[in-house]
Protein backbone atom coordinates (compact mmCIF):
# COMPACT_ATOMS: atom_id res chain seq x y z
CA UNK A 1 0.00 0.00 0.00
CA UNK A 2 1.31 3.43 -0.98
CA UNK A 3 0.33 6.06 1.60
CA UNK A 4 0.85 9.78 1.06
CA UNK A 5 1.24 11.92 4.20
CA UNK A 6 1.27 15.64 3.42
CA UNK A 7 3.02 18.03 5.78
CA UNK A 8 5.02 15.15 7.20
CA UNK A 9 8.04 17.27 8.11
CA UNK A 10 5.93 19.50 10.33
CA UNK A 11 5.11 19.17 14.00
CA UNK A 12 2.15 16.79 14.02
CA UNK A 13 3.00 15.29 10.64
CA UNK A 14 6.48 14.14 11.67
CA UNK A 15 5.04 12.15 14.58
CA UNK A 16 2.43 10.57 12.30
CA UNK A 17 5.07 9.68 9.68
CA UNK A 18 7.33 8.09 12.30
CA UNK A 19 4.46 6.06 13.79
CA UNK A 20 3.41 4.68 10.39
CA UNK A 21 6.97 3.98 9.20
CA UNK A 22 7.85 2.13 12.41
CA UNK A 23 4.56 0.29 12.99
CA UNK A 24 3.70 -0.68 9.40
CA UNK A 25 6.83 -1.84 7.55
CA UNK A 26 4.61 -3.32 4.82
CA UNK A 27 3.29 0.17 3.94
CA UNK A 28 5.23 2.47 1.64
CA UNK A 29 5.11 5.87 3.36
CA UNK A 30 5.60 8.95 1.18
CA UNK A 31 6.17 12.16 3.10
CA UNK A 32 5.33 15.20 0.98
CA UNK A 33 6.35 18.57 2.38
CA UNK A 34 7.15 21.98 0.88
CA UNK A 35 9.70 22.64 3.66
CA UNK A 36 8.36 26.06 4.56
CA UNK A 37 9.44 27.68 7.82
CA UNK A 38 7.59 25.10 9.97
CA UNK A 39 8.77 21.99 8.09
CA UNK A 40 11.97 20.51 9.45
CA UNK A 41 13.55 17.30 8.16
CA UNK A 42 15.67 17.10 11.29
CA UNK A 43 12.45 15.93 12.96
CA UNK A 44 12.79 12.67 11.02
CA UNK A 45 16.52 12.00 10.99
CA UNK A 46 16.02 8.74 12.89
CA UNK A 47 13.88 7.15 10.15
CA UNK A 48 15.18 8.71 6.94
CA UNK A 49 17.05 5.55 5.98
CA UNK A 50 14.12 3.17 6.42
CA UNK A 51 13.30 1.16 3.27
CA UNK A 52 9.56 1.94 3.51
CA UNK A 53 10.07 5.73 3.76
CA UNK A 54 10.39 8.24 0.92
CA UNK A 55 10.58 12.02 1.22
CA UNK A 56 9.17 14.18 -1.58
CA UNK A 57 9.79 17.91 -1.61
CA UNK A 58 6.71 19.39 -3.26
CA UNK A 59 4.04 22.03 -2.76
CA UNK A 60 0.36 21.03 -2.64
CA UNK A 61 -0.42 24.39 -4.24
CA UNK A 62 1.30 23.30 -7.45
CA UNK A 63 -1.48 21.50 -9.32
CA UNK A 64 0.70 20.08 -12.09
CA UNK A 65 3.30 18.76 -9.68
CA UNK A 66 0.66 17.10 -7.49
CA UNK A 67 -1.03 15.45 -10.49
CA UNK A 68 2.31 14.12 -11.72
CA UNK A 69 3.11 12.67 -8.28
CA UNK A 70 -0.25 10.89 -8.02
CA UNK A 71 0.19 9.42 -11.49
CA UNK A 72 3.74 8.33 -10.73
CA UNK A 73 3.29 6.79 -7.28
CA UNK A 74 -0.43 5.92 -7.43
CA UNK A 75 -1.11 6.66 -3.78
CA UNK A 76 -3.82 4.37 -2.43
CA UNK A 77 -4.55 6.47 0.64
CA UNK A 78 -3.85 10.04 1.73
CA UNK A 79 -3.42 11.54 5.20
CA UNK A 80 -3.59 15.28 4.61
CA UNK A 81 -1.94 17.37 7.33
CA UNK A 82 -0.19 20.06 5.28
CA UNK A 83 -1.56 23.48 6.24
CA UNK A 84 -0.81 26.99 7.29
CA UNK A 85 -1.85 26.87 10.93
CA UNK A 86 -0.85 29.96 12.91
CA UNK A 87 -3.75 32.32 13.66
CA UNK A 88 -1.54 35.41 14.05
CA UNK A 89 0.02 34.81 10.63
CA UNK A 90 -3.44 34.38 9.09
CA UNK A 91 -4.50 37.79 10.38
CA UNK A 92 -1.52 39.38 8.64
CA UNK A 93 -1.75 37.37 5.39
CA UNK A 94 -5.17 35.73 4.88
CA UNK A 95 -4.58 34.93 1.21
CA UNK A 96 -1.65 32.62 1.99
CA UNK A 97 -4.03 30.54 4.11
CA UNK A 98 -6.64 30.42 1.37
CA UNK A 99 -4.06 29.27 -1.18
CA UNK A 100 -2.52 26.52 0.96
CA UNK A 101 -5.48 25.33 3.03
CA UNK A 102 -8.22 25.59 0.40
CA UNK A 103 -6.60 25.46 -3.06
CA UNK A 104 -3.94 23.01 -1.90
CA UNK A 105 -6.58 20.68 -0.50
CA UNK A 106 -8.62 20.89 -3.70
CA UNK A 107 -5.51 20.05 -5.75
CA UNK A 108 -5.09 16.86 -3.71
CA UNK A 109 -8.77 15.98 -3.97
CA UNK A 110 -8.75 16.46 -7.74
CA UNK A 111 -5.59 14.41 -8.20
CA UNK A 112 -7.06 11.61 -6.11
CA UNK A 113 -10.41 11.77 -7.94
CA UNK A 114 -8.84 11.84 -11.41
CA UNK A 115 -6.46 8.98 -10.67
CA UNK A 116 -9.14 6.50 -9.64
CA UNK A 117 -12.10 7.80 -11.70
CA UNK A 118 -14.74 6.55 -9.29
CA UNK A 119 -13.11 3.20 -8.53
CA UNK A 120 -12.33 3.92 -4.87
CA UNK A 121 -12.28 0.40 -3.45
CA UNK A 122 -9.77 0.21 -0.57
CA UNK A 123 -8.97 3.92 -1.01
CA UNK A 124 -9.21 6.75 1.53
CA UNK A 125 -8.75 10.51 1.78
CA UNK A 126 -8.14 11.40 5.43
CA UNK A 127 -8.34 15.14 6.14
CA UNK A 128 -6.89 16.44 9.41
CA UNK A 129 -8.55 19.63 10.66
CA UNK A 130 -8.99 21.74 13.79
CA UNK A 131 -11.55 22.50 16.48
CA UNK A 132 -11.26 26.18 15.57
CA UNK A 133 -13.74 25.68 12.72
CA UNK A 134 -16.48 25.54 15.35
CA UNK A 135 -15.85 29.08 16.58
CA UNK A 136 -15.96 30.05 20.23
CA UNK A 137 -17.70 28.47 23.21
CA UNK A 138 -19.09 30.27 26.22
CA UNK A 139 -18.19 29.18 29.73
CA UNK A 140 -20.03 25.88 29.31
CA UNK A 141 -20.59 23.27 26.62
CA UNK A 142 -18.37 21.21 24.32
CA UNK A 143 -17.78 20.94 20.58
CA UNK A 144 -19.31 17.77 19.15
CA UNK A 145 -19.19 16.41 15.62
CA UNK A 146 -22.64 17.96 15.11
CA UNK A 147 -21.65 21.47 16.20
CA UNK A 148 -22.31 24.07 13.50
CA UNK A 149 -19.28 25.71 11.92
CA UNK A 150 -18.67 29.31 13.00
CA UNK A 151 -15.03 30.25 12.23
CA UNK A 152 -13.74 33.59 13.53
CA UNK A 153 -10.24 33.93 12.05
CA UNK A 154 -8.86 33.66 8.50
CA UNK A 155 -7.09 30.48 9.60
CA UNK A 156 -10.21 28.77 10.93
CA UNK A 157 -12.25 29.99 7.94
CA UNK A 158 -9.74 28.43 5.54
CA UNK A 159 -9.81 25.12 7.42
CA UNK A 160 -13.61 25.16 7.54
CA UNK A 161 -13.66 25.66 3.79
CA UNK A 162 -11.31 22.74 3.22
CA UNK A 163 -13.48 20.52 5.45
CA UNK A 164 -16.52 21.44 3.37
CA UNK A 165 -14.73 20.62 0.12
CA UNK A 166 -13.69 17.19 1.41
CA UNK A 167 -17.29 16.41 2.34
CA UNK A 168 -18.52 17.80 -0.99
CA UNK A 169 -16.16 15.53 -2.92
CA UNK A 170 -17.40 12.63 -0.83
CA UNK A 171 -21.00 13.38 -1.75
CA UNK A 172 -20.47 14.42 -5.37
CA UNK A 173 -17.82 11.92 -6.47
CA UNK A 174 -18.42 9.19 -3.85
CA UNK A 175 -14.84 9.63 -2.66
CA UNK A 176 -14.23 7.74 0.62
CA UNK A 177 -13.07 10.15 3.31
CA UNK A 178 -12.77 10.75 7.03
CA UNK A 179 -12.21 14.05 8.82
CA UNK A 180 -10.81 14.65 12.28
CA UNK A 181 -10.98 17.94 14.18
CA UNK A 182 -8.43 18.17 16.96
CA UNK A 183 -7.79 20.51 19.86
CA UNK A 184 -4.52 22.37 20.56
CA UNK A 185 -1.51 20.07 20.22
CA UNK A 186 1.69 20.30 22.23
CA UNK A 187 4.82 18.19 22.54
CA UNK A 188 8.20 17.51 20.97
CA UNK A 189 9.37 19.20 17.75
CA UNK A 190 6.78 22.01 17.71
CA UNK A 191 7.93 25.18 15.98
CA UNK A 192 8.42 27.89 18.63
CA UNK A 193 5.80 30.31 17.36
CA UNK A 194 3.18 28.37 19.32
CA UNK A 195 2.59 29.12 22.98
CA UNK A 196 4.30 26.26 24.83
CA UNK A 197 7.59 25.99 22.88
CA UNK A 198 7.75 29.79 22.56
CA UNK A 199 7.46 30.21 26.31
CA UNK A 200 9.92 27.40 27.03
CA UNK A 201 12.45 29.12 24.80
CA UNK A 202 11.74 32.54 26.34
CA UNK A 203 12.09 31.20 29.88
CA UNK A 204 15.42 29.59 29.02
CA UNK A 205 16.61 32.97 27.70
CA UNK A 206 14.89 35.11 30.38
CA UNK A 207 12.71 36.83 27.79
CA UNK A 208 9.17 38.21 28.36
CA UNK A 209 6.21 35.82 28.22
CA UNK A 210 3.54 37.70 26.23
CA UNK A 211 0.02 36.71 27.34
CA UNK A 212 -2.95 38.01 25.33
CA UNK A 213 -5.59 40.10 27.11
CA UNK A 214 -6.35 38.97 30.64
CA UNK A 215 -5.05 35.43 30.06
CA UNK A 216 -8.44 33.82 30.64
CA UNK A 217 -8.78 32.34 27.16
CA UNK A 218 -9.36 28.61 27.55
CA UNK A 219 -8.07 25.78 25.38
CA UNK A 220 -8.25 21.99 25.39
CA UNK A 221 -4.70 20.59 25.12
CA UNK A 222 -3.76 17.33 23.39
CA UNK A 223 -0.36 15.62 23.60
CA UNK A 224 0.92 15.18 20.05
CA UNK A 225 1.78 11.49 20.45
CA UNK A 226 -1.79 10.83 21.58
CA UNK A 227 -3.01 12.67 18.48
CA UNK A 228 -0.80 10.50 16.27
CA UNK A 229 -2.27 7.37 17.91
CA UNK A 230 -5.77 8.70 17.26
CA UNK A 231 -4.95 9.32 13.58
CA UNK A 232 -3.66 5.76 13.33
CA UNK A 233 -6.94 4.43 14.78
CA UNK A 234 -9.19 6.54 12.58
CA UNK A 235 -7.14 5.66 9.49
CA UNK A 236 -7.51 1.94 10.10
CA UNK A 237 -10.86 1.64 11.88
CA UNK A 238 -12.79 4.87 11.32
CA UNK A 239 -16.05 4.73 9.43
CA UNK A 240 -15.96 6.27 5.93
CA UNK A 241 -17.78 9.58 5.62
CA UNK A 242 -17.56 10.29 9.35
CA UNK A 243 -16.02 13.06 11.42
CA UNK A 244 -14.22 12.36 14.70
CA UNK A 245 -13.33 15.02 17.26
CA UNK A 246 -10.01 14.44 19.03
CA UNK A 247 -9.44 16.25 22.32
CA UNK A 248 -7.46 15.88 25.50
CA UNK A 249 -10.34 16.16 28.00
CA UNK A 250 -8.00 18.78 29.33
CA UNK A 251 -9.08 22.44 29.56
CA UNK A 252 -6.70 25.13 30.78
CA UNK A 253 -6.92 28.88 30.96
CA UNK A 254 -3.86 30.37 29.28
CA UNK A 255 -2.69 32.15 32.43
CA UNK A 256 -2.96 28.97 34.53
CA UNK A 257 -1.07 27.00 31.90
CA UNK A 258 1.70 29.60 31.76
CA UNK A 259 2.04 29.62 35.56
CA UNK A 260 2.30 25.82 35.61
CA UNK A 261 4.90 25.96 32.84
CA UNK A 262 6.87 28.58 34.79
CA UNK A 263 6.81 26.44 37.92
CA UNK A 264 8.00 23.31 36.11
CA UNK A 265 10.71 25.23 34.24
CA UNK A 266 12.02 26.83 37.44
CA UNK A 267 12.31 23.39 39.03
CA UNK A 268 14.14 21.93 36.04
CA UNK A 269 16.46 24.93 35.66
CA UNK A 270 17.21 25.02 39.41
CA UNK A 271 15.75 28.48 39.75
CA UNK A 272 13.80 29.79 42.71
CA UNK A 273 10.13 28.92 42.18
CA UNK A 274 8.42 32.11 41.01
CA UNK A 275 11.40 33.45 39.05
CA UNK A 276 9.98 32.70 35.60
CA UNK A 277 6.50 33.88 36.53
CA UNK A 278 7.92 37.40 36.80
CA UNK A 279 8.50 37.27 33.02
CA UNK A 280 4.73 37.20 32.31
CA UNK A 281 3.74 40.30 30.33
CA UNK A 282 0.12 40.98 29.40
CA UNK A 283 -0.18 42.34 25.86
CA UNK A 284 -2.95 43.74 23.66
CA UNK A 285 -5.47 41.11 22.63
CA UNK A 286 -5.51 39.88 19.04
CA UNK A 287 -8.53 40.49 16.79
CA UNK A 288 -11.28 37.85 16.74
CA UNK A 289 -9.80 35.95 19.68
CA UNK A 290 -12.03 32.99 20.57
CA UNK A 291 -12.81 32.77 24.28
CA UNK A 292 -12.89 29.02 24.74
CA UNK A 293 -12.44 25.76 22.83
CA UNK A 294 -13.33 22.39 24.33
CA UNK A 295 -13.73 19.07 22.52
CA UNK A 296 -16.17 16.28 23.29
CA UNK A 297 -14.08 13.28 22.23
CA UNK A 298 -16.58 10.66 23.41
CA UNK A 299 -17.30 9.43 19.86
CA UNK A 300 -13.73 8.32 19.11
CA UNK A 301 -13.43 7.04 22.66
CA UNK A 302 -16.60 4.94 22.50
CA UNK A 303 -16.35 3.74 18.89
CA UNK A 304 -12.61 3.22 18.49
CA UNK A 305 -11.37 2.88 22.08
CA UNK A 306 -9.06 5.89 22.02
CA UNK A 307 -8.23 8.02 25.04
CA UNK A 308 -5.28 10.21 26.08
CA UNK A 309 -2.35 8.31 27.57
CA UNK A 310 -1.02 11.13 29.77
CA UNK A 311 -2.35 13.94 31.93
CA UNK A 312 -1.45 17.46 30.89
CA UNK A 313 1.04 17.77 33.75
CA UNK A 314 2.77 14.56 32.62
CA UNK A 315 2.75 15.57 28.97
CA UNK A 316 4.07 19.04 29.76
CA UNK A 317 6.85 17.51 31.86
CA UNK A 318 7.87 15.24 28.94
CA UNK A 319 7.70 18.20 26.55
CA UNK A 320 9.91 20.44 28.69
CA UNK A 321 12.46 17.66 29.13
CA UNK A 322 12.62 17.17 25.36
CA UNK A 323 13.30 20.85 24.66
CA UNK A 324 15.89 21.08 27.41
CA UNK A 325 17.60 17.93 26.07
CA UNK A 326 17.46 19.24 22.50
CA UNK A 327 18.55 22.86 22.81
CA UNK A 328 20.59 22.50 19.60
CA UNK A 329 17.35 21.71 17.73
CA UNK A 330 15.65 24.69 19.36
CA UNK A 331 18.57 27.02 18.57
CA UNK A 332 18.75 25.80 14.98
CA UNK A 333 15.05 26.42 14.47
CA UNK A 334 15.03 29.86 16.05
CA UNK A 335 18.08 31.09 14.13
CA UNK A 336 17.23 29.41 10.82
CA UNK A 337 20.19 27.03 10.69
CA UNK A 338 17.85 24.07 10.27
CA UNK A 339 17.50 25.11 6.62
CA UNK A 340 21.07 23.94 6.03
CA UNK A 341 19.91 20.39 6.78
CA UNK A 342 17.42 20.61 3.93
CA UNK A 343 20.21 21.36 1.49
CA UNK A 344 22.33 18.48 2.75
CA UNK A 345 19.39 16.09 2.53
CA UNK A 346 18.12 17.16 -0.88
CA UNK A 347 21.46 17.70 -2.58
Amino acid sequence: MNILITGGAGFIGSHVVRLFVENYPHYNIYNLDALTYAGNLENLKDIEGRPNYTFIKADICNETEINNLFNRFRFHKVIHLAAESHVDRSIKDPLAFVITNVIGTINLLNAFKDLYKGNFENKLFYHVSTDEVYGSLGTTGLFTEATSYDPNSPYSASKASSDHFVRAYGETYKMPYVITNCSNNYGQNQFPEKLIPLFINNIINNQPLPVYGDGNYTRDWLYVLDHARAIDLVFHKGKKGETYNIGGFNEWKNIDLVKLLCKQMDAKLNRIIGTSEKLITFVKDRPGHDLRYAIDASKIQNELGWEPSVTFEEGLDKTIDWYLDNEDWLNNVTNGNYKLYYQQYIN
